[in-house]
């Protein structure tokens, strides 16, 4: 729809049309020149690096702008490896035997993935997909699993991807028009908190590690409402971080313990995010 149609009428001619106009004009020595070109219609020049500010802001806007037309108020976060595979898959990111045997061993989380999503979509779809709509980072593993977990039962879901040298492209199960492609990871870290009504953690690496302790830091410093940080794995969880050593330690305070909760199954996790808004 074109903005004037939805906001009001303008005397204003609208941009896209300015844009459209600039197609047909003369080619002509100064209108193929760079400097001719509208400023909002230049690649080249909204990417240059003077040009940054612009394009952390347009980030923020356009999802942010998508979310409010489709009336998505609220949405539960899945953050998990993508190297995690679906049960009898190839642990096609083993690089060795231990790691394929450990990686085909945690594929049990692709389906617990799966069937919380389905739990939130089924309970999403009696808010005609407005609360608690399933966003995940887009990609494999963990992210499709949520992603494919919301199509079982018909929902849609949200991808926030990046561009990544290796592993990142949109699984197939994200609904095409909330499928985001992010330059920024700090914009797309945002859009991951803005709506977030709780957070199911899945066993994962690096990145799932830094979405998860940007969350825990929002909260622990106030800067972000207390909600359910739900770790999907006791076992995996207690041998890769230890908070309880560094309240130990006095670096955390043993209250911050408790932000954390541990699940092993999709049931449990569900029925924790239930007691916490009394649904």
């Amino acid at each position: 729809m074109n903005p004037m149609e939805k906001n009001g009428w303008t005397p204003f001619t609208h941009s896209g049309e300015d844009a459209r106009h600039a197609e047909t004009v003369p080619d002509t020595p100064q209108t193929r020149a760079p400097a001719y070109k509208l400023a909002y219609a230049d690649q080249d020049f909204l990417t240059r690096r003077e040009l940054r500010p612009v394009r952390l802001q347009l980030e923020l806007l356009k999802p942010e702008m998508i979310f409010e037309d489709r009336g998505i108020k609220s949405t539960v976060v899945l953050f998990g490896g993508a190297r995690i595979p679906e049960p009898g898959g190839e642990a096609w990111a083993a690089k060795n035997e231990t790691q394929r045997k450990n990686l085909e061993a945690n594929s049990r989380y692709y389906e617990e993935a799966r069937e919380f999503a389905r739990l939130c979509s089924q309970y999403s779809a009696t808010t005609y997909y407005r609360e608690y709509v399933v966003v995940t980072g887009g990609g494999p593993g963990v992210m499709e699993a949520g992603n494919r977990g919301a199509t079982d039962v018909g929902a849609p879901s949200i991808g926030l991807n990046i561009v990544l040298p290796h592993e990142q492209a949109p699984n197939k199960y994200v609904t095409p028009d909330l499928c985001f492609n992010f330059h920024y990871f700090a914009i797309r870290k945002m859009h991951f908190l803005m709506r977030a009504k709780a957070f199911a953690v899945f066993p994962g690496g690096f990145g799932t590690m830094d979405e998860l302790f940007e969350t825990m830091t929002l909260i622990q410093t106030g800067r972000m409402e207390r909600v359910p940080l739900l770790m999907f794995g006791k076992e995996f969880w207690s041998k890769a971080i230890n908070i309880e050593y560094l309240a130990e330690q006095g670096t955390v305070s043993p209250a911050d313990v408790e932000l954390l909760t541990f699940v092993d199954t999709a049931e449990e996790a569900w029925d924790k995010i239930k007691a916490f808004y009394a649904l």
